[in-house]
């Protein structure tokens, strides 16, 4: 508990730090009044649009932990608004604590409550960041091809310059972390090359040519066997590709994700004076701000967001103080209703997260 208490002051400090960084350029009276000036109305609308994005998240989870059951009838199937809860849970986690550790938070709770392999819920997990990175990179190139950035707009946070040249680079670094990843799942998905895979881990012993064979059966038995058994595992949470449907039912709904999660950006706009976007401009925005919060940060992305979305909005002519007052009250929306749902989540199933985050090394 103290643990986590450190790390979640820390986290509201650092974060603290982050916004005043994104915002030293910008007069604090100049974004007052931009902040007295915006319609609120919209942002009902909006926050409903965020959600309802996490409902389809939900949809996908269970139709990988699906895929995943299959495999493995050593646990329940997972219900729609169960899994919604759990996911609501992680999501809530990576906006309060560094590095992203709703995600771990997540197969932790299906292990406790649900008996789901933590390894393979993990790899469900990671079979979402897959399909995310799949939608996300193809809609950076369709976007990009039409969107001139200029090449001496430059925003500094911190260490960073966010320009034309950083988005290359992280675009570049999620392309090859994503074949890294689809390469590994191929690997341990199919019966042929996991084969070999667990026939390495028990050939293992033999490297120790020297030891004696109790020594070689203890490696065996205490290193390989439980190896092939997480090899095995990760295979159950990647079942889903072995489905061509279901990999395309999980890609469409991927689509739909961030094509609401992108909606609920256009409605915030709508009621922020100086933010003239149609859809697509809103899109572009979104894609920015996604591949600029890739970039290691602080907890909810507080301040790499808001720099993010000035550069983002920049490029379509938009004031540095309408684009900051922007995207301030957007990243608000996208993140505090989801704190609030993460916690009443975490009541209606009755989970700890504070113990869970601390079982887990959060």
């Amino acid at each position: 508990m103290k643990k986590m208490l450190i790390s979640l002051l820390a986290g509201i400090t650092i974060s603290a730090v982050g916004l005043y960084l994104a915002f030293r350029n910008v007069p604090f009276s100049d974004l007052i009044l931009y902040l007295g000036s915006v319609n609120y109305f919209w942002i009902i609308p909006a926050v409903l649009a965020s959600l309802a994005s996490f409902i389809f998240r939900a949809l996908r989870w269970q139709v990988i932990l699906d895929s995943a059951r299959e495999t493995s009838r050593s646990w329940p199937g997972i219900p729609l608004w169960y899994g919604f809860h759990v996911l609501m849970i992680g999501f809530m986690l990576n906006c309060v604590l560094p590095g992203r550790l709703g995600e771990v938070a997540r197969p932790a709770i299906l292990q406790k409550r649900d008996n789901v392999p933590f390894s393979t819920g993990l790899a469900t997990v990671a079979g979402e960041r897959v399909a995310d990175l799949l939608v996300l990179i193809t809609l950076f190139a369709i976007v990009f091809s039409t969107v001139q950035i200029d090449p001496d707009l430059t925003i500094a946070f911190g260490e960073y310059q966010l320009n034309r040249e950083t988005l290359e680079m992280i675009g570049g670094g999620m392309i090859k972390l994503m074949v890294i990843m689809l390469a590994g799942i191929i690997m341990v998905s199919f019966s042929a090359t996991r084969q070999v895979i667990n026939g390495g881990i028990m050939g293992i012993p033999s490297l120790f040519f020297f030891a004696g064979y109790d020594f070689k059966q203890s490696i065996r038995e205490k290193i390989c066997t439980v190896l092939v058994g997480f090899v095995e595992n990760v295979a159950s949470g990647f079942a889903l590709v072995r489905s061509p449907k279901k990999t395309m039912l999980c890609m469409g709904l991927s689509v739909i994700i961030w094509g609401i999660q992108a909606f609920s950006y256009y409605i915030v706009s709508l009621g922020c004076p100086g933010i003239e976007l149609s859809y697509p401009h809103i899109i572009a925005v979104m894609l920015i701000i996604c591949f600029f919060i890739a970039l290691p940060s602080v907890p909810g992305y507080w301040g790499i967001w808001e720099a993010g979305g000035v550069f983002a909005l920049g490029l379509f002519g938009i004031s540095a103080k309408d684009g900051a007052g922007f995207t301030l009250i957007n990243h608000a929306v996208q993140v505090f209703p989801v704190i609030i749902a993460g916690l009443v989540s975490a009541m209606i199933i009755g989970v700890n997260i504070w113990q869970i985050s601390y079982e887990k090394g959060v």
